[in-house]
């Protein structure tokens, strides 16, 4: 799946580990790597500057909202419903002229393809889903050094320790919620879209062989900081089915603004950057399935006004991921 770096210590980075890594799967149980209860309230010297309370004042707790807390992802006053409404309508109108881009063969960028009572609608059933059973823990070390984010796991869990799906969580035996019928909607519309425009941007002679179909029944639900970062990886813990066959990666961005990085090896002095915005939607697989992929660094307070006022949004990214096992 992912492996994570998230700037713990110096020498940790130096040596290469990731803290996911296989090489840690005989020394950390699944209940050691994660940490679905309250984490230590001292910060750790080691970890990362994401230390509890500095998103909102139950920053760690389990269940973990992805809203501030008290506001439930309800509406809040600080613009007016008329603004709120004037600056989506604004949205709306640049997303009928946002840019369609290319990124390489089986992997393109549909910007602000999301629409934004969407964007809205998927935060909030986020953040019902993951307050309830199977939702939003905080992965982590045993010795209380917490990552900088949150994980939620639908369709099926991936266990962070074996790298595997299974259909409940190892260190609670919850089971993760089902993917809503309306998420499917969306990376069915995204995928088709990304159909029409590969026909007429680069005359793809046939573009279900360059981005094949794929029917999502797997979608991690990740909550990143403003200072979140994610070291480069490969999703390749699906079947080797799906994988032979290239079926998609259809990632949703909602929130900040976040750099993208990709490239066909695990160095960042090689890889291409991208600007993923709320709204926005990549894609990727044939070619491109088990790319190296990973973000570097977070652009606090980009998140579009509306949607944080409406949904009370806490500052970072939201990202959910689809794929078929």
């Amino acid at each position: 799946m992912f492996y994570m770096d998230y700037g713990r210590s110096s020498e940790r980075q130096k040596q290469g580990a990731c803290t996911f890594s296989p090489s840690l799967s005989s020394k950390y149980s699944p209940q050691q790597l994660v940490a679905p209860a309250h984490p230590p309230q001292a910060a750790d010297s080691r970890s990362s500057s994401y230390s509890a309370g500095s998103v909102g004042s139950d920053s760690g707790a389990s269940p973990f909202d992805i809203c501030l807390s008290g506001n439930k992802c309800g509406i809040k006053l600080n613009s007016s419903l008329l603004e709120i409404n004037r600056a989506k309508r604004r949205d709306r109108e640049l997303s009928k002229d946002a840019p369609f881009q290319y990124l390489r063969p089986g992997m393109v960028l549909l910007k602000r393809f999301i629409k934004p009572n969407d964007q809205v609608k998927i935060v909030k059933v986020c953040q019902q889903l993951g307050v309830g059973s199977g939702g939003f823990y905080r992965p982590g070390y045993r010795d209380g050094a917490m990552l900088r984010l949150w994980m939620m796991c639908l369709g099926k869990n991936w266990d962070p320790d074996s790298h595997s799906y299974g259909d409940t969580r190892p260190f609670d035996g919850a089971q993760p919620p089902t993917i809503p019928e309306e998420f499917r909607k969306y990376v069915q519309d995204a995928i088709q879209a990304s159909h029409e425009l590969l026909k007429q941007n680069i005359g793809a002679v046939n573009a279900v062989d360059e981005l094949p179909l794929m029917s999502p029944d797997i979608c991690l639900v990740n909550f990143y900081n403003s200072s979140g970062r994610l070291g480069l990886h490969q999703d390749k813990d699906e079947s080797m089915s799906s994988l032979d066959k290239g079926l998609p990666v259809v990632s949703f961005s909602l929130g900040d603004t976040t750099e993208f990085l990709y490239g066909d090896v695990r160095d960042e002095e090689k890889v291409s950057k991208v600007a993923l915005e709320s709204g926005d939607v990549l894609i990727f697989g044939g070619k491109s399935r088990l790319i190296f992929h990973g973000v570097s660094n977070m652009k606090p307070n980009t998140a579009p006004k509306w949607l944080t006022d409406e949904t009370s949004l806490r500052p970072g990214r939201l990202n959910l991921t689809f794929r078929q096992y």
